[in-house]
């Protein structure tokens, strides 16, 4: 590997997120907080189940930021080329396009990411936290660690401050605590964030929608034309289609299932 690769974004913010998250760990251990109390009283349980979670999280981290999000192939494989011929046996209201950068069929629901320079399927964001797309195939994971990853910063913020114990003069608590507070200050803010896109995403899984669709659905062909979202089939069949895949089928089969229900709608109607 070149030396220069090692200067990459995605490498660089990896390093620095492992940094970060370790390096408030090692404060909220060093400091006068619940974790040193239990260490004091023999209660090594719960600074262990900590230290898992933490752990988790991170692994969690780098498994959505390294993982492919479902990059489209350029060379379609076997089993790619069947579904497209499947595909192709379904009435198409929309054509599928060809995407000007990197020139492959886009299926439906993918979108090109200028930064990966890749089409993904069913493009939710780039995220440059992760420096990685958000797509069909870590999404799931994406949720999970957003989940476990507010779960770990609401029990740091509470260990922050269960160490801080203000007194004065100020400026000796300031020495003495400082790190801490700013840690604490750390910890709220990114709990704050994590609590904002967890109930963001969580409400976009369970109308079967991405960030790119709600955001840009007046853009896209396939959601200008419909007054509806063509893919919500319900809470319990949306969660079951996200987290394991349940039911099975191409969008643009259930693209084309909903073009045929609202069809019996209005012929009912009528």
């Amino acid at each position: 590997m070149a030396p220069w690769a090692l200067l990459s974004p995605g490498v660089l913010v990896r390093t620095g997120h492992t940094v970060l998250t370790w390096g408030i760990t090692l404060v909220l251990f060093l400091h006068d907080t619940a974790l040193r109390q239990w260490e004091e009283q023999g209660e090594l349980l719960l600074p262990l189940t900590f230290l898992l979670l933490v752990l988790g999280s991170l692994l969690l981290y780098l498994a959505v930021s390294l993982m492919d999000p479902g990059y489209v192939n350029v060379q379609p494989q076997p089993q790619e080329e069947v579904k497209e011929q499947q595909t192709a046996m379904v009435p198409q209201a929309i054509p599928l396009r060809r995407c000007r950068y990197c020139l492959v069929l886009q299926p439906l629901r993918a979108r090109h990411c200028r930064e990966c320079r890749r089409c993904v399927r069913r493009y939710d964001h780039h995220c440059p936290w992760m420096e990685n797309c958000v797509g069909e195939r870590n999404h799931p994971l994406f949720v999970a660690y957003l989940a476990l990853q507010l779960v770990v910063l609401l029990w740091g913020l509470y260990l922050a401050w269960s160490g801080l114990h203000f007194f004065q003069p100020w400026g000796l608590w300031l020495r003495s605590s400082g790190l801490l507070f700013a840690t604490f200050l750390l910890l709220s803010l990114f709990s704050l964030v994590a609590s904002l896109l967890l109930a963001s995403h969580l409400y976009l899984v369970a109308s079967n929608t991405t960030t790119w669709e709600f955001i840009s659905s007046h853009r896209i062909a396939y959601l200008r034309q419909r007054p509806s979202n063509p893919f919500d089939r319900g809470l319990t069949r949306n969660l079951a289609h996200f987290f394991c895949g349940w039911p099975s089928g191409s969008w643009e089969t259930l693209w084309a299932e909903g073009e045929e229900e609202e069809e019996e709608g209005r012929s009912q109607a009528v």
